[in-house]
This record gives C-alpha cells, sequence and structure tokens, in this order.
C-alpha cells in the first residue's frame, strides 16, 4: 500500500482498541465518541478485506489477522513516539547508547558527565555499565568502553588511556610491607584474569605465591575491599587517583605491569551518527588535557 493511501486514523482507531479490546475505552483515549472508533475499525476491515476482531456480548477478541496487525502498529507507534520525544526545547536530541566498564566510568568518565552535558546538550548520552564483558550487537550499544588488546572480532577500536597495574591497599596494611616480596605472604585480591600478579611479581624480580584470596569481576569493587583492609589489589592505579590522594588507599611500590588498556570500539558494521563523532571528539579534547592519556 502506498504511504499516501495509509489510513492512519483507522489505524490508530484499532491499535487503540486492541489495547483496550473495547471501543468505548479506546474512544475515551483518542477522545473521540464510541461510534468513531467503530465506523474506523469497520473501514479498515472493509479496505484490508478480512475481519480483525470478534464483536463479543461484552468487548471485543482480536481474530487471528488482527492478532497479526497488532505488533507490527504498537512497535510502529512507539518508535514515532520516542522519536517525537526527543524534540525537546524545541531542538531533535539524538540519543547516544554507550556501555562502559565500571572503573574506567567511576574513575574518569563519570567526574566529566556534566562537561559534555554542557558541551552537547543536544546529545541523549544513555551509559549502561559492566564488568568488560559486553555485546555490542546484542545490547544495541552505538560505543564501548573496554579493558583489553583492543583485538576484539569484526570491532574497530581507538585507545584511550594507559592502563599500568600496580598494587595497592589501605594505609595501615602499607606501613607493614617494606618491599616487594612482603606482598607475598599479604592476601591478594584478584581479578578474573588469573595471570596478572603473576606479571607483577616477575616484574618485581619476585617469585610469586601460588594463587590465593577472594576473586572480583570489578577493579573497583576489588579497590573497595582494598581500602576496607581486605587485601592488596592490582588495579590500573590511573583510575583511583581520588583514592590515592586522599589516602583511602596507598601504592605502597612503585613497580607497574602493563597487561592492557581502554579502548573506545564499536562494531565495524556500525557507521558513525554525528552523536558518536561528537562524543569521540569530546573524549579526544578531555583525554589531550589528561596525563593518563596514551
Amino acid at each position: 500500500m502506498d504511504r499516501a493511501q495509509l489510513p492512519l486514523n483507522a489505524l490508530r482507531a484499532f491499535e487503540a482498541a486492541a489495547r483496550h479490546l473495547n471501543f468505548t475505552r479506546a474512544a475515551i483515549e483518542l477522545c473521540v465518541t464510541q461510534g468513531a472508533v467503530s465506523h474506523q475499525v469497520a473501514q479498515l476491515e472493509q479496505r484490508l478485506g478480512t475481519r480483525l476482531f470478534h464483536r463479543l456480548p461484552r468487548g471485543l477478541a482480536l481474530t487471528d489477522d488482527g492478532q497479526a496487525l497488532v505488533p507490527v502498529l504498537g512497535e510502529a507507534f512507539d518508535r514515532v513516539a520516542a522519536t517525537l520525544e526527543q524534540y525537546a526545547g524545541g531542538r531533535f536530541r539524538e540519543a547516544l547508547k554507550v556501555g562502559v566498564v565500571g572503573t574506567f566510568a567511576i574513575g574518569w568518565l563519570l567526574p566529566r558527565m556534566d562537561a559534555f552535558a554542557r558541551a552537547h546538550p543536544h546529545i541523549d548520552l544513555k551509559l549502561s555499565t559492566n564488568n568488560n564483558r559486553v555485546d555490542l550487537a546484542g545490547e544495541a550499544l552505538d560505543y564501548a568502553i573496554r579493558f583489553g588488546d583492543g583485538a576484539w572480532h569484526a570491532t574497530w577500536a581507538e585507545p584511550l588511556v594507559e592502563a599500568a597495574m600496580a598494587p595497592v591497599c589501605a594505609p595501615a596494611m602499607a606501613a607493614r610491607l617494606k618491599a616487594p616480596a612482603d606482598l607475598a605472604r599479604a592476601p591478594l585480591l584478584r581479578s578474573y584474569r588469573a595471570d596478572e600478579w603473576a606479571r607483577w611479581f616477575a616484574a618485581a624480580g619476585v617469585e610469586a605465591p601460588p594463587p590465593r584470596g577472594a576473586v572480583f569481576d570489578s577493579s573497583a569493587l576489588m579497590a573497595a575491599a582494598a581500602a576496607a583492609g581486605i587485601g592488596a589489589a592490582l588495579v590500573p592505579v590511573s583510575m583511583f587517583a581520588r583514592e590515592l590522594a586522599n589516602e583511602t588507599l596507598v601504592q605502597p611500590f612503585a613497580v607497574t605491569v602493563d597487561v592492557g588498556r581502554y579502548w573506545l570500539t564499536r562494531l565495524l558494521s556500525r557507521p558513525e551518527s554525528e552523536a558518536m563523532r561528537s562524543f569521540r571528539g569530546w573524549l579526544a579534547a578531555e583525554l589531550a588535557r589528561d596525563p593518563r592519556r596514551s
């Protein structure tokens, strides 16, 4: 059917009646009479050459043909409504969905969210955090900021921030640590990347102890446990500048190990929108002023 011939009023009447299974309640929603809704639906049925409702003594029941039409119209009207809602303040607000690994979100991005909103007031930024396991396609993300080596299948990746790892712990524990070898006898908090502590001890020239201690899926949570005195955590220290500055965490040794960095990623099949380009440009400008820039 040609777009110019779409019976929009009749389709609205049918969709409302299908949700309520009642012409009267659909009429109240649409601010018309019950007779008008009934007439529009009858005209649509005549045009399509099929019945969409069974008229029952008390209400309506969808026919198979009517049931097939409902989700199509519901999705179409929802998309139109969502788009119109983006015209806040008389100007279109483009939505941008970004997934962010939690440590980067807390340690770098969230303190700058107000700056982004001021610089780009017409971008509706929707953030979701994760533990570095993300499905760009399945979650319909425009971008994902994640930690790793940059090698993800069918994915464009741009390096953002270096993330050298070093041990951190509570001040009381740090006072007892005189040399890197002392850490081998301390409780070691671990991430799901099992080789990190072994690599750090190798960089420090110390034999690594057998793996032991609690395992965490988030560096932010692991650092919080370290601050509580539970053990020493191996974390990307650049993401914990505030905690190190206020001495809720202490970095007892200068030795670091590089196991990855933070990346801005998107699917290669996902073309960049104007909002995506704006976000990427804003990130680049902010990172250019940040000494943690790779």
